[in-house]
């Protein structure tokens, strides 16, 4: 495996139902991600894929244990140190898009850019042209998610999570919402990112299909690894877009 780029050691979590409740959603995982690879977690409803996500990207924190993002243990940060980390590292992909209904498409990609504050308006503006090229969208840089199918919507968002250029781009069921065609280009955009530009994929899914095409597939049941295997790669299909 590659340095990984993704360490999680000895993690539990538990929510505090109430004062003397406590529910474990993850009793005890460890697990390492390497650069470049792209993973789908599976598993049925409640056996803490998401939560597991959520830890990986910082929005959660376990109750103990530690993470390790590109080497820095992002377990004790504050959400300011963590804001940063999140808007430079991370890219996130929801099963509901998301973007901000008043602005374009053009817009919602450079909006992780203007915050991080790194790039001239000119280079922003390039730069999110040349991203939305990349998800073939060139013609609908000045529409408003409105004006989008949920598969169109779902490929701004998807541009907008690699604006900054992450180290590890997290979807929770970024397909879920989509039919089987919108689904099936979402996962040939996943997999072109992830071989031609090294892009590390963690995917949480429902979606069988989507599972057994990515490189690893992970499954939980009751916030413990059961299976964790490496899977044949799959011939690309043809992007019927």
């Amino acid at each position: 495996m590659n340095e990984p780029i993704l360490r999680l050691e000895g993690i539990r979590r538990e929510l505090e139902l109430s004062k003397d409740i406590r529910q474990t959603i993850i009793p005890n995982l460890s697990l390492e991600i390497g650069a470049g690879e792209f993973i789908a977690i599976t598993g049925p409803s409640g056996s803490g894929k998401s939560t597991l996500l959520y830890i990986m990207g910082g929005l959660d924190k376990p109750t103990f244990g530690q993470v390790w993002l590109d080497g820095e243990d992002i377990t004790a940060k504050n959400e300011t140190e963590m804001t940063r980390i999140r808007n430079e590292k991370i890219g996130f992909i929801y099963q509901f898009h998301f973007l901000l209904p008043e602005f374009s498409a053009l817009e919602n990609v450079s909006m992780p850019m203007m915050i991080n504050g790194r790039r001239s308006r000119k280079e922003i503006r390039e730069r999110a042209s040349l991203l939305l090229d990349m998800v073939e969208m060139q013609n609908k840089y000045t529409n408003k998610p409105s004006q989008l199918s949920g598969g169109q919507q779902q490929r701004v968002a998807i541009a907008r999570a690699l604006a900054n250029e992450p180290k590890v781009l997290l979807g929770d069921e970024p397909t879920g919402n989509l039919d089987s065609r919108s689904a099936d280009n979402v996962y040939q955009l996943f997999d072109r990112l992830n071989r031609e530009l090294n892009q590390t994929i963690i995917v949480v899914t429902h979606d069988e299909d989507f599972a057994n095409r990515a490189g690893r597939r992970i499954h939980l049941v009751d916030g413990t690894i059961e299976s964790d295997r490496k899977l044949h790669s799959v011939p690309a299909l043809q992007s019927q877009d």
